[in-house]
């Protein structure tokens, strides 16, 4: 019989699963069993509280009396601060993680760990693409991925600040070294902490890769982070990131909020204080506060046009002075053909 050292498994690196936990006791056997149905099997398993309620905590400890993971307790932070007590309680060299309702292919660490180069000193992460399904796991398409982002790996930082990279946590294997390089999630997020993450780790020399097949189930569902007032104040929270991170390069013509930053979220920033004044929520003063600054950035740039600014300014003044029911009444008009053109008049453009 051959030694066990001499086996592949012995040889190959150590991976830990990071899974955060808030609340997710309708789902989080699916992906925990979904962890430990792996063809290659994690080193580690964690499974990171992040301030549950207590008939929750209770249900996940007696998950974890059938399957040998490990529960990390902590306050409430949110998935990125979660994912970075998960990380630090753990030793290998690789990280995974899976949202708590969401769930792993049968092969997600054997392809992930296949498509290590060998002696990339600089190795950042691999990504793969994934399923998206409904909230019971119904299969909607196969390729999420491809079908939101056509370049792959990321090469330039110009299209990572212009799209969302589309590169999932839970289908994507971490090195170590990279994530600690740039100390991990940056807590502020609930929402782009992914796209920040990795943003951080391409601008430190960092390589990446990208395995053309799907290793994950991504369950889209309204109860997911996905969606919420969370989400819209991480993005807004990012976009400030990203505009203090990259400030104009006029001498290498290099206009980052104009050509890459506008296009990405002004539409965003302009329909949330839309849909705040039509529902006269609790978010409508928050959402012009959003507006008014991003409007402040864009009309004191030397390099965004005239005709640019002269939109965001009759946006924002039609707005201030619309009630949510004539806002509701231009939304309904502006379905027609005849009127439709109206539209613009709600929307910004670099």
């Amino acid at each position: 019989m051959p030694d066990k050292n001499d086996s592949p498994l012995a040889a190959r690196p150590s991976v830990v699963v990071v899974i955060p936990f808030y609340n997710g006791a309708d789902f989080i056997e699916r992906s925990v069993k979904s962890v430990f149905n792996q063809t290659v099997p994690a080193d580690e398993v964690i499974v990171v509280n992040d301030g549950s309620r207590p008939e929750e905590r209770e249900a996940l400890g007696a998950l974890a009396g059938r399957y040998p993971f490990r529960i990390v307790d902590k306050e409430n932070g949110g998935q990125g601060s979660a994912r970075n007590a998960g990380v630090a309680a753990s030793r290998s060299d690789y990280l995974c993680f899976l949202d708590q309702d969401d769930f792993y292919l049968p092969n997600h660490i054997e392809i992930l760990v296949g498509a290590i180069p060998a002696g990339d000193a600089r190795f950042g992460f691999v990504y793969a693409d994934l399923y998206e399904a409904d909230v019971d796991g119904n299969v909607v398409r196969t390729e999420l991925v491809k079908q939101h982002s056509k370049d792959h790996p990321k090469t330039s930082i110009f299209d990572i600040l212009r799209h969302d990279m589309f590169v999932l946590p839970s289908a994507t294997l971490v090195s170590r070294v990279a994530f600690d390089a740039v100390q991990g999630f940056d807590s502020q997020f609930m929402g782009f902490e992914d796209d920040d993450l990795f943003l951080r780790i391409f601008r430190k020399g960092y390589s990446n890769h990208y395995v053309d097949r799907a290793v994950t189930v991504w369950c889209i569902h309204t109860e997911s982070t996905s969606f919420g007032i969370r989400m819209i104040r991480s993005r807004y929270r990012f976009f400030k990131k990203l505009a203090a991170m990259f400030p104009d390069e006029p001498k290498r013509g290099r206009f980052y909020l104009r050509d890459y930053l506008m296009p990405r979220f002004g539409k965003l920033f302009v329909d949330h204080a839309i849909e705040a004044t039509k529902l006269d929520n609790e978010y409508r003063e928050e959402m012009f506060s959003h507006l008014d600054d991003y409007a402040h950035m864009v009309l004191t740039n030397p390099y965004v046009g005239v005709r640019a600014k002269a939109k965001l300014r009759l946006t924002r003044f039609l707005l201030a002075r619309s009630s949510p029911g004539m806002v509701r009444a231009i939304g309904a008009a502006t379905k027609l053909p005849l009127v439709r053109g109206l539209r613009r008049l709600y929307r910004t453009e670099a």
